[in-house]
């Protein structure tokens, strides 16, 4: 059957990201937009008029570069308060964005600039050297920009005169050059090209048009509304699409107050959460953990903190209750999405009185769902049993760049996306997020979900964190491996107890048969679990 969304229709909104995120800055005028929460008092804040009038400066700077409509800038930047400005600065010039990893070495960076054809690149000062090599491997760029201050050394290029030309983004703020005037195609015309996590395969460039980013923007607003005296910590990256979404297009078009901090750091989070009298958290579920457990969370004064929102990987309920009641809020709110989806189809709505522990939420508006079954993908799942969930409506990516074939590999001649993802529906509505399809374990038959083995490993009070793949076992079938870290005052924690501690909770073909010690379990910046390193050991 076809799950349809309870809310009513919005209309796809056929304008430009930049004019639907600032269309209403001049409304906000003087209400801080962007502030650094790195800093003190004198740390910089931007207000709505600013910011306003600094992305067009940049916008004419940019143009008069020769950016124009169809050309790819990527933006190489940790979170900052420059980081919007550029954004909306490109793509008012008529290109599109691939946001690229801060962490990512020149390699790395030149497979993306090479598979996206971009030819700027923004950066700052101390990522300059490896933006400076990603464009000597990738061959084709034609400036690169320093957006937080002046670079040092050879502007005209590397010290041997070799490379893209360097500037500052400062050196546009009294550029004589015109304001750009694109004519943009929403419905076609990329936005963003983000890539994809990687985490079961291959990077993939994510082409999101305007039309489509812009839409999600407003099928969540209904459920998660916002406005002026609404202060979010922008904690996880920009660059990521859920952060890219939730912490910087969905409040700057609403006249909320974004405090950015450019890396995590607990301390300097729950201090910044203090400092700033944070309203709202948009986080992972590795932060939801260490707000539920860690003892420096007693230190801080959070009562500021109105409700919490989780998403990019499944948390677990008795986690999300243990975290609310701690701090004494609402439950927590998940929400579920991808990056091919803009990212979001699902939240659970800040006007719930008790959603009900574990789910992830309500369609959005205009969204549509199927969940298929696992044995049969022609069809659909019983009402009530697990499938893969199957999502349709305007926040379907336009496809993946240069790859037709993965593309009709996830997006049917119907529309259909196939997430990829296994979940279930209850009778309310309620969508329930169980695992990955490929992240499966299938042991002697049996389908075992690794989510649901964290979520029962993080319950034993000598585990900080935990991770479980399929891993081959002696009679050809998979068996489920457990990575665990142990909590500081639990070092004599043995690989028989963790073992014997799920067997006495779990089904016995779900019984963890190997399990190994590790000091931290790999993530990506979304909070996912990497397991394909963990394969790798």
């Amino acid at each position: 059957m076809v799950f349809r969304s309870e809310y009513a229709d919005v209309p796809v909104l056929s304008l430009p990201i930049h004019d639907v995120v600032l269309g209403r800055a001049a409304e906000f005028g003087e209400t801080p937009a962007l502030v650094d929460g790195s800093g003190g008092d004198g740390a910089l804040s931007l207000s709505y008029a600013q910011l306003d009038a600094l992305h067009r400066q940049v916008a004419a700077g940019l143009a008069g570069a020769g950016v124009g409509k169809g050309d790819v800038v990527a933006l190489h930047s940790p979170n900052s308060v420059l980081f919007p400005v550029a954004f909306y600065a490109a793509t008012r010039a008529g290109a599109a964005v691939t946001t690229v990893h801060p962490l990512a070495t020149a390699e790395e960076f030149a497979k993306q600039l090479r598979d996206s054809a971009a030819r700027w690149i923004v950066t700052v000062s101390p990522l300059l050297a490896t933006a400076r090599e990603a464009a000597r491997l990738a061959g084709g760029i034609a400036e690169i920009f320093v957006c937080d201050r002046a670079p040092e050394g050879n502007e005209a290029g590397n010290e041997a005169g070799s490379g893209p030309g360097v500037r500052s983004l400062q050196e546009f703020l009294g550029t004589a050059e015109p304001v750009p005037d694109v004519a943009v195609d929403p419905a076609t015309d990329l936005a963003a090209l983000p890539y994809s996590s990687g985490t079961t395969g291959v990077p993939k460039g994510v082409m999101l048009t305007h039309a489509s980013i812009a839409t999600n923007l407003a099928q969540l607003e209904p459920l998660v509304p916002m406005g002026p005296g609404t202060r979010i910590l922008a904690i996880l990256p920009f660059f990521h699409a859920y952060g890219l979404t939730a912490l910087m297009n969905a409040p700057l078009r609403l006249g909320a107050t974004v405090v950015v901090q450019p890396r995590f750091e607990f301390d300097g989070f729950l201090a910044a959460i203090e400092r700033h009298r944070i309203t709202a958290l948009y986080v992972a579920p590795p932060i939801v953990l260490a707000l539920a457990k860690h003892p420096a969370v007693a230190d801080h004064d959070l009562s500021s903190l109105e409700y919490i929102v989780c998403s990019a990987a499944p948390l677990d309920a008795a986690l999300a209750e243990a975290c609310s009641a701690r701090l004494g809020l609402p439950p927590i709110r998940q929400a579920y999405g991808m990056t091919e989806l803009s990212p979001a189809t699902h939240l659970v709505p800040l006007a719930a009185v008790a959603p009900p522990p574990g789910t992830v939420g309500k369609l959005l508006p205009s969204t549509e769902m199927r969940i298929v079954s696992l044995d049969d993908p022609t069809k659909d799942a019983p009402p009530g049993a697990e499938g893969e969930i199957a999502i349709r409506g305007p926040q379907v990516m336009k496809g993946y760049l240069g790859r037709p074939e993965a593309t009709a590999e996830m997006i049917g001649a119907d529309g259909w996306l196939r997430t990829g993802d296994i979940g279930r529906v209850d009778e309310d509505g309620w969508l329930y997020v169980v695992d990955r399809v490929k992240e499966l374990i299938k042991y002697k038959g049996y389908q075992v979900p690794p989510a649901e083995l964290e979520a029962l490993l993080l319950t034993h009070e000598g585990i900080a964190d935990a991770a479980v793949i399929g891993v081959d076992g002696t009679d050809g079938t998979e068996i489920p491996k457990a990575f665990v870290v142990r909590q500081p005052h639990a070092a004599e924690l043995s690989a028989e107890e963790v073992a014997a501690f799920v067997a006495a909770r779990a089904a016995p073909y779900k019984k963890v048969r190997q399990v190994e010690f590790i000091d931290t379990v790999p993530r990506a910046v979304s909070g996912k679990i990497l397991r394909r390193e963990l394969r790798a050991r």
